[in-house]
């Protein structure tokens, strides 16, 4: 599923993908660094196809990954329906520059 591994053990990985896709969800915006931005984007674009398909099992898959079940009601019935005559491509990437403290790249992952 996920490529690289940011030097965390899985569980951990797991998690912090999971609460990132939430947040994008929720907020439609998050801002983060570029490397987890590219991470989280393919899981967001797999749930989005995934609640495209609005069936009962495509919603208990989706219910794996996000961690609210407002925002999991908010996929299904504002972000997927937004999306229904495009076939991807439901995100975007914007860079904003360094960070301050350790000058990783900060990058902003929206819903387009």
């Amino acid at each position: 599923m996920l490529k690289r591994k940011l030097g965390r053990q899985s569980a951990h990985r797991k998690a912090l993908f999971r609460n990132l896709v939430t947040a994008l969800f929720k907020y439609g915006k998050i801002e983060t660094t570029e490397i987890k931005a590219k991470e989280a984007r393919s899981l967001a674009e797999k749930l989005i196809t995934l609640a495209k398909k609005g069936d009962l099992h495509s919603r208990r898959l989706a219910a794996e990954v996000i961690t609210e079940p407002a925002v999991l009601q908010k996929l299904f019935d504002e972000v997927a329906p937004r999306y229904q005559e495009r076939n991807g491509g439901y995100t975007r990437i914007l860079k904003l520059g360094p960070r301050r403290g350790d000058a990783a790249p900060l990058v902003i992952l929206e819903l387009i």
